[in-house]
């Protein structure tokens, strides 16, 4: 019982308000949430939109190679998985107030690492959207490019190496593109490994009858 009264005492008042534990802080953490979801989200649209205007661009030329440049499409929809990961975890971890006595439990350390787990995911998701998107619409038009030139050079009667587009079979410029687009979707893979060790830090206020 005296342990009891020493836990209420440190962390609430009358009023059953507590410094550690603030009736605000479920509303950092929803953010962390609210971020995580929405900033990703726009990164992967953004990614998303961007490939396929290269895509689309390409196709008209070369519409062959229309699934082989789909890649960076995908890279950038997972994206927004990233960003409902952390949100589903984060969630799990906000613990309402207790009922009957309405004490609060959710500490504002939790709420302010789940914020910044937020947007960890949230902010280098958006930035590998970003990069993802300039580098798929940049990279599918020089493949589309490359390979319409190629046949034109086996058109004009070109058998060996013309400058070195008609046996170049794309592959060298199309592994480039999406060595690039990896190392820009790694950004958001980091952002999602920093949230998940932020997600695990807790501190929670205690009350026992």
């Amino acid at each position: 019982m005296e342990s009891s009264r020493r836990i209420l005492e440190e962390y609430y008042n009358d009023s059953n308000e507590s410094y550690a534990c603030p009736s605000w802080a479920p509303t950092v953490g929803f953010a962390g949430i609210a971020s995580a979801v929405v900033l990703a989200n726009i990164g992967g649209a953004y990614g998303t939109a961007q490939a396929g205007k290269g895509i689309m661009a390409m196709g008209i030329r070369s519409p062959e190679l229309l699934m082989k440049n789909i890649i960076p499409v995908v890279m950038a929809g997972v994206l927004g998985i990233y960003g409902m990961i952390v949100a589903v975890i984060l969630n799990g971890k906000i613990s309402p107030p207790m009922q009957g006595t309405r004490y609060a439990t959710y500490s504002q350390f939790n709420a302010f690492c789940h914020l910044a787990a937020g947007l960890c995911c949230g902010l280098t998701a958006l930035c590998s959207g970003i990069a993802i998107g300039i580098a798929a619409d940049a990279g599918t038009r020089a493949v589309g490019a490359q390979s319409a030139m190629t046949e034109s050079w086996k058109k004009m009667g070109f058998s060996g190496d013309a400058g070195g587009q008609a046996n170049s079979g794309n592959d060298n410029l199309f592994v480039a593109t999406i060595l690039i687009q990896v190392f820009a979707s790694n950004i958001g893979l980091y952002g999602l490994i920093t949230s998940l060790i932020l997600s695990q830090q807790d501190y929670t206020c205690e009350y026992n009858d």
